[in-house]
Order: C-alpha cells, then sequence, then structure tokens
C-alpha cells in the first residue's frame, strides 16, 4: 500500500509538473511582449485578458491547486526518501543519482522563494494584498513591471533565480515522461534533447527581459 501510494504521489507530481511545464510557455510568451516598443500596449492588453476572461479566472484557480499539488507532493516524497534512507552513503560517489535529481529539492525550495517574491510584487498586488508602488494603479503591470526590472538587484536576482530554474527543469522534464511510463529507447535521446532546450530556452526567455531593462533599454 505505501508503495503503490508512492508511486500515485509520484504520477500526481509528474502530471502537475506537465502543467506547469505547458503554462511557463504561456507566462513567457506574455512577458515577452515588455520587449515591444509599444509603450506596453500589447502587453496590458494580454494582461488584462488574462486577469478578466472568466474561463481564465477558473484557469487560474487550477494553477494555483497545480502549483499547490506539485510541492507538497514533491517535499512529501523527499521527507519519504530521507525516511526509508537515514544514513548518508559512507563512500562518496557511491550514489548513482543524477547531479539534476540529487539537488531537485533543493532547487525546489529556491524556486518557491523566488514565487513569493514575485507573486508579492505582482498577483498580490492585483488582489490587493500588497500596496502597490506609489502611483501606480494595481493593475499596471506593465508599469510594476519597468518599475522592477529597471532596479539592478532585483533583476540580478531575478536572472540568478532563472538559473536555478534551468537546473530544476533540465530533471524535471525528463523525469516527468519516465514517471508516467512515456519513455522508450527510441525516443529517449529526443525526450532528453527537449528536456535540455527547453530548460535553456525557457529560463533564458525570462532572463532577457531584465537584461534588456537594464542594458539595452
Amino acid at each position: 500500500m505505501i508503495r503503490y501510494s508512492s508511486i500515485t504521489q509520484k504520477i500526481i507530481i509528474a502530471l502537475a509538473g506537465f502543467f506547469l511545464i505547458t503554462f511557463l510557455v504561456v507566462h513567457l510568451s506574455i512577458n515577452l511582449l515588455l520587449l515591444r516598443n509599444d509603450d506596453g500596449e500589447w502587453f496590458t492588453a494580454a494582461a488584462h485578458f488574462m486577469s478578466t476572461n472568466y474561463v481564465l479566472k477558473v484557469f487560474e484557480v487550477i494553477l494555483f491547486g497545480g502549483f499547490a499539488l506539485h510541492i507538497l507532493l514533491a517535499i512529501l516524497v523527499q521527507i519519504q526518501n530521507w525516511w526509508a534512507r537515514p544514513q548518508h552513503y559512507k563512500i562518496g560517489g557511491f550514489s548513482h543519482t543524477s547531479f539534476f535529481s540529487k539537488y531537485m529539492i533543493h532547487t525546489g525550495v529556491i524556486i518557491i522563494l523566488f514565487l513569493v517574491i514575485h507573486f508579492s510584487n505582482f498577483y498580490f498586488v492585483k488582489a490587493g494584498w500588497v500596496a502597490p508602488p506609489t502611483g501606480v494603479d494595481r493593475h499596471d503591470f506593465y508599469t510594476m513591471a519597468q518599475l522592477l526590472f529597471s532596479d539592478f538587484r532585483y533583476s540580478l536576482l531575478y536572472i540568478v533565480f532563472m538559473l536555478f530554474l534551468g537546473f530544476h527543469l533540465n530533471h524535471a522534464f525528463q523525469a516527468a515522461f519516465q514517471t508516467l511510463g512515456l519513455n522508450h529507447s527510441k525516443y529517449n535521446t529526443a525526450i532528453k534533447l527537449a528536456g535540455i532546450l527547453y530548460s535553456i530556452i525557457i529560463p533564458l526567455g525570462f532572463a532577457i527581459i531584465p537584461m534588456y531593462y537594464l542594458w539595452w533599454k
């Protein structure tokens, strides 16, 4: 029963992970509109549509549910793994666990910290839980983004967090396929390559935005 429970937890983590992987593509597509030289017209329109469409409001609830499931179950599985193997290997290098897999929980915790900061600067402001910058409407995400990404400290922190996101995604992408039994000897190389490309392109896409505001705008 315990083994079945553990497998079920990992399957849910994988499904929630696929959902979040898809969401990141959508989120990046919208954020890249900040790079358009149109005074935020397209970005503001996209943000307004995302925050007012009733279908997307339901999707928003599902998204937060996906985050919660992925995070809580990942922590639970990690704790169960620690309990199952309470003693560390006595000989260094004995474990065959990959570098990315070994530190998944660590990069995951760092990403959670980033999400808290990110939500505090945008979603919590929209919800009215956090005060917006002085003179800025709480729905004016374009101005808030400009102010934040023009701050060197915030932008540098954002870029560093994207590096950790890349490390996390590198293993998560491939692990999700393996957990769901979708890997196959014929396709493993393609899945691994897709995972590597995804873990580079998505974080790099997000990181380009603060770099643009700091050095090119």
